[in-house]
């Protein structure tokens, strides 16, 4: 199929999808069939690319111990360290380098290989997740406490690490973290905050992005949610913040810090979107205090509620959504103080996730396709090797710069442009630069494999047929294959094209004979090869059809 046509089917299928999230169904708990296609549904919006064996791992373990997997974290990963790099004196290959200072003659290449490590580090984290729901929130609070553009590796390390660490946690503390984080203050400016030179950069984005929402204009500058005096109020509250660490070669730790001489210790008055509060002088806990006064109004809770719909559900949320889904997912965050937990729970346990509409509709993102490729693969990737080991995943890292989804690297500070931008919002990841990026990796991955080192590991095609219920009928075979890597069936014409595949022009019963002679005899190199090379041709199709970008 070439690009036209799989540019206008999945756009096509994306638009006749719009519809389909007119639903009646809500937040009640879901109480219908828990198989293959339920699991498979969950993991894969849960998770990057579960194999064969975790979904149905989770068919047997069924819905309630499998969310209880997803949100049950293990320890946090280990910190990356460098792999290939020998001339970093604060931190030899194979020891971590996050709290350590750099060397100021030879601070550049330093710099430039822990960033290496911190990028291979952060792939590596998404391939080994397990069953777990952490990085998939990791990547979301990531797109939506946003930073970018900070030299840094270390800077970036207690970033991400401090987001990671509240993946699950709660909202209202994380947003006071993220406030005085130190790559947030030196990404809005909010180190250069002062009394005598207040800037609202992160003032604005506080309410705009990270809490409240920009809701319709009422008047001239006023949002509904909040006016530009409330803006210019807060960034004087914001004051008197700074952080110390950056690029340091004489062991000064990362921090923010408050300086009471930068701080504007006058009144400041809110609008009446914050009923009038004036807040008062508190030194470094006023920030704090502000944060609280914000999360006094409940469109917060809508506003978060509604990112979350459309990172795990999708991305249109007509009345009928908004009204059974939304509202009690906002009002669920309240009771529970703005725990996040409870609410992503009972949203990924609710009758409307599960409904049948809900699945294909999303486009995967780029992390989704080629790093969920490789785990569907079930491709092994040796880590007997640190330096091979790291630098398979410092290459995939780098392709997700061509795949316009750069850990690290969101185009700006509202995040990556799909989860946002009407009407189109997913279909974005699909366009004439990626589509054919992402088919080469699709039939790069099926065929070859992944390189570690001068090795290459292919997929291990006969290991996964044989693991099938029924390796035997062709039938059941496609079937198990469409299951494997699809989220919705295929029609009946192209389930033929796919078993010309394994036994053009041949009556079905063909297969059983092919297969049985096989088994028969695994080490017979010719049947084997015969096999496994029907397998890859079955495989590479069907993860090059657009149904492959859906999820």
């Amino acid at each position: 199929m070439n690009r036209r046509t799989t540019l206008h089917k999945l756009i096509g299928k994306s638009s006749k999808q719009k519809t389909s999230t007119s639903l009646s169904s809500g937040l009640d708990p879901y109480t219908g069939p828990w198989t293959y296609e339920q699991a498979a549904h969950l993991l894969r919006r849960t998770m990057y690319g579960p194999t064969t064996s975790q979904i149905n791992t989770s068919v047997d373990n069924g819905l309630t111990a499998t969310i209880n997997q997803l949100l049950s974290f293990g320890p946090l990963p280990d910190p990356p360290v460098h792999y290939e790099f020998e001339e970093d004196p604060a931190a030899p290959i194979g020891t971590t380098w996050v709290n350590q200072p750099y060397a100021a003659d030879n601070l550049n290449m330093i710099r430039s290989r822990r960033r290496r490590s911190l990028a291979a580090w952060s792939v590596i984290n998404i391939f080994e997740e397990g069953i777990s729901l952490r990085e998939k929130m990791t990547l979301f609070w990531h797109n939506h406490f946003v930073t970018a553009d900070i030299n840094d590796p270390k800077y970036r390390y207690d970033y991400i690490a401090r987001l990671r660490a509240n993946a699950l946690g709660n909202f209202r503390a994380l947003t006071k973290e993220m406030t005085i984080d130190p790559s947030m203050l030196r990404y809005l400016n909010g180190n250069q905050n002062t009394k005598n030179a207040p800037n609202e950069n992160f003032a604005r984005e506080l309410l705009e992005l990270f809490t409240i929402g920009k809701g319709p204009q009422a008047g001239p500058g006023d949002y509904t949610t909040f006016t530009e005096d409330d803006v210019v109020a807060m960034a004087r509250v914001l004051t008197g913040w700074r952080d110390r660490g950056i690029n340091d070669t004489e062991g000064i730790p990362i921090e923010s810090y408050y300086t009471s001489s930068r701080h504007d210790t006058e009144d400041k008055q809110l609008s009446p979107r914050f009923d009038n509060i004036v807040i008062t002088n508190a030194e470094e806990n006023e920030y704090s205090n502000l944060i609280d006064v914000i999360f006094t109004k409940e469109e917060v809770a809508y506003f978060i509620s509604r990112k979350l719909y459309r990172w795990f559900v999708f991305y249109e949320i007509p009345e009928e959504v908004e009204m059974n889904v939304i509202t009690p997912m906002a009002q669920l965050l309240i009771d529970n103080d703005y725990e996040i937990a409870p609410v992503v729970e009972a949203l990924i346990s609710s009758t409307h996730f599960y409904d049948e509409a809900l699945r294909g509709c999303m486009i995967k993102n780029p992390w989704d396709f080629s790093i969920g490729l490789l785990k569907e693969l079930q491709i092994v990737i040796p880590d007997d090797n640190l330096e091979n080991y790291y630098g398979t995943f410092y290459t995939a890292y780098g392709i997700m710069e061509a795949l316009q989804m750069q850990y690290f690297g969101p185009p700006n500070v509202a995040g990556w442009t799909a989860y946002y931008q009407a009407p189109s919002y997913y279909q974005l990841w699909i366009n004439s630069v990626t589509l054919p990026i992402r088919s080469q990796i699709a039939t790069f991955m099926s065929t070859i494999g992944a390189q570690s080192g001068d090795q290459f590991h292919q997929p291990p095609f006969l290991e996964i047929l044989n693991a099938l219920e029924n390796p035997f009928e062709i039938n059941p075979v496609i079937d198990a294959f469409i299951r494997m890597f699809l989220p919705k069936d295929l029609s009946q014409n192209q389930k033929d094209s796919l078993k010309e595949l394994l036994i053009p022009g041949l009556p079905d019963f063909e297969w059983n004979v092919e297969y049985s002679e096989y088994f028969s005899d695994p080490t017979n190199e010719t049947l084997a090869s015969s096999l496994e090379t029907k397998i890859k041709n079955l495989i590479l199709t069907i993860v090059t059809l657009p149904e492959y970008h859906l999820s």
